[in-house]
């Protein structure tokens, strides 16, 4: 396949928001895409790499290139270059690294070259989400499309899924089944403002903690025990301790769904960043166990002796989860059976209050009579936490690429010190409407001080409201601490720059 056919479709899912447009643009393109193309196209679409960070940055890829009249370039070949560009090392790579690039770009049409500099720094956001894809892979191969969601979800990879279904057709669904030792993409929740509201909304539920941990899921079979995280990367051997735990269970054989999180000695969580540290350390394992414990809490069983439990409603997979693991491990909940009943809702409210007091990050309210929807957002699950905001500052915006080509996108957000100057927080590109794409990009134009064709500095007198789900130090910023899943709320254009939160405000929020 050549890559202008999949740059061209990508810009157009870009330029449509319908549902049904994006699905049919990726079925034609599907029916034209062979098994050994799959690999590449399904990563692209969403935006990845499949070889991950190659180490291609902004300065690597400024300046511009002539672009090729006519398209050459096929979708295998880019990504084989692309690796090679990638594992160039040593004395002399970075001046290998643009002449290879440099040489990329320029058998590249214009659409080609756009396409790839969005996807070489993480800009293509045409929506081509993988419930979209898994929708048209079905419609292209004229299979069921709840059956090819289901044998994504329990192969945790479309692209699996993909090759087989283009190249065995329909028959190759039946051999996705729930396997031990193969990770499943984790079922999720939606949210809601309240408790109650979510109570409400599901009728009789389980409300149960929301640590602030990593999400794992543990799989047994026999001696061998294997520990997967959200995005089904393997971290066995970073876990010791998981691994010790589980093999007490009763069961030989099992799945189970749950979180790792780092407790101090007074029962708290520790911060995140220590947790997200410990989780993501492969050297001096042995050490890092002991200066930073981790605890397992599982909340779900999604297989135990050999036996799928996806299709159970969530109060008999939580009997079986309680015959499995022991109290200590299992998540904290309170059971909500009558929703009418003014004591049990009291009781819900007084948990969720109770749970954030202990430091966590407020509570999941679960449907008990819901299956596992995996790899999914399911109806039946609704988080409820806190949502902590603040007015910042715009310091800075970047250009973006993709559908918001032309348009200034990422933010850079800043805290005011007390000498008036501003410190940088972090960035997001969360949360804006084309509308405000549109809006901010005009108005930033004029507050402009500079613009170095990536960045565009600004005067800082823009203030927005910026919402986000807590703190995690880091190095890189000079308060020593960014915002963790910041997203844009509002445009605050009735207040000043003095008016807005200050780095010491920033910092009292901090568990």
């Amino acid at each position: 396949m050549l890559l202008a056919r999949l740059a061209h479709v990508s810009l157009e899912v870009a330029a449509t928001s319908a549902r049904t447009r994006k699905t049919a643009l990726l079925a034609a393109l599907f029916r034209e895409t062979g098994p050994d193309d799959v690999p590449v196209v399904i990563p692209y679409l969403a935006g990845r790499l499949p070889q991950g960070r190659l180490g291609i940055g902004w300065s690597t890829l400024r300046g511009d290139v002539p672009p090729a009249g006519t398209p050459t370039l096929t979708v295998t070949g880019t990504d084989a270059e692309l690796t090679a560009i990638g594992s160039l090392k040593g004395p002399g790579s970075q001046t290998a690294r643009k002449e290879r690039l440099t040489s990329l770009f320029g058998a590249a049409t214009a659409e080609e070259q756009r396409f790839l500099r969005a996807l070489l720094t993480g800009e293509v956001r045409q929506g081509a989400l993988d419930a979209v894809a898994a929708e048209a892979l079905a419609d292209a191969a004229g299979a069921p499309a709840a059956d090819v969601r289901r044998a994504v979800m329990l192969a945790g990879s479309l692209g699996d899924v993909a090759r087989a279904l283009l190249s065995e057709g329909p028959g190759a669904l039946a051999s996705f089944r729930l396997t031990v030792g193969r990770p499943v993409q984790p079922m999720l929740a939606h949210t809601a403002r309240s408790v109650l509201e979510a109570v409400d909304k599901l009728g009789p539920c389980a409300v149960e903690e929301k640590l602030d941990g990593i999400r794992v899921q543990v799989h047994r079979d026999g001696a061998r025990v294997r520990v997967y995280t959200r995005t089904l990367d393997d971290i066995t051997d970073r876990l010791p301790e998981l691994a010790t735990a589980v093999t007490g269970f009763p069961a030989g054989r099992f799945i189970l769904d749950g979180e790792v999180i780092a407790l101090g000695a007074d029962g708290r969580p520790r911060p995140f960043q220590e947790t997200a540290g410990r989780v993501g350390s492969r050297r001096d394992v042995a050490d890092a166990a002991e200066s930073v414990p981790v605890v397992p809490v599982f909340f779900d069983v999604l297989s135990a002796d050999g036996r799928d439990l996806l299709d159970l409603p969530f109060a008999d997979r939580h009997r079986e989860l309680a015959a499995l693991v022991p109290e200590p491990m299992r998540v904290r909940r309170v059971v909500v059976e009558d929703t009418e009943d003014e004591s049990r809702r009291a009781a819900a409210v007084a948990f969720s209050e109770d749970t954030l007091a202990r430091g966590h990050e407020g509570v999941v309210v679960k449907g008990t009579g819901a299956p596992y929807s995996a790899g999914r957002r399911g109806a039946s699950w609704l988080k409820v936490k806190p949502v902590h905001t603040l007015d910042l500052v715009v310091l800075a915006a970047e250009w973006g690429h993709g559908r918001r080509t032309g348009k200034l996108s990422n933010l850079h957000l800043g805290a005011r010190r007390e000498d008036g100057t501003f410190a940088m927080l972090g960035k997001t590109f969360k949360g804006l409407t084309d509308t405000m794409l549109g809006w901010q990009t005009a108005r930033l134009q004029e507050l402009a001080t500079g613009d170095d064709g990536h960045v565009v500095t600004v005067r800082p007198e823009l203030v927005v409201e910026i919402a986000y789900d807590g703190l995690q130090r880091s190095t890189r910023y000079p308060a020593g601490v960014t915002l963790r899943f910041a997203r844009v709320l509002r445009y605050r254009e009735d207040k000043h720059a003095d008016e807005a939160d200050t780095v010491e405000t920033v910092l009292s929020h901090r568990a």
